[in-house]
């Protein structure tokens, strides 16, 4: 599946009871539905994010821009410090409904609400309704992945 280009997105959500805040870099994430409007993540099992995705059913989504791919490295790598200390320096503003970060500069930016979940090997699908969408910087180029490593189009 290396061969397959993906678009890499952030994945955020609050975690109660501190409200800390938490981000996942993510390549498996798509359209599922535009009637209702409908988007899916893949989350590894056992996973912060899986974790507290299963408890918190709000959580935002930003498309990274092509100039992001710092932000997608940080929050991807394994053995991390805490995720207070990876928003430190982000531009960022809360969504509106779910509270979640949402990244400046995102060629766009949604918030979910969780629908469904779906066990799939190691891997959980969450299939979430779309709650709001903007587009910060809608002209800007996408960050793409493709055979490990963030790539640009062209």
């Amino acid at each position: 599946m290396s061969r397959l280009a993906a678009g890499v997105v952030l994945v955020t959500a609050v975690e109660p009871p501190l409200d800390d805040d938490v981000g996942m870099t993510a390549t498996a994430f798509m359209s599922v539905s535009l009637d209702p409007p409908l988007v899916l993540v893949s989350l590894r099992n056992g996973s912060r994010m899986d974790d507290l995705l299963a408890e918190q059913p709000l959580w935002g989504v930003s498309v990274l821009a092509e100039s992001q791919r710092h932000i997608a490295g940080r929050f991807s790598m394994k053995g991390r410090i805490s995720d207070r200390l990876l928003f430190a320096d982000i531009p960022y503003t809360r969504g509106e409904l779910t509270g979640a970060p949402l990244i400046g500069g995102a060629l766009a930016t949604l918030e979910c609400r969780t629908e469904q979940r779906v066990e799939a090997g190691d891997h959980t699908l969450v299939i979430a309704r779309v709650l709001t969408a903007a587009f910060p910087s809608p002209e800007g180029t996408p960050l793409m992945y493709f055979r490990g490593k963030y790539r640009h189009l062209g």
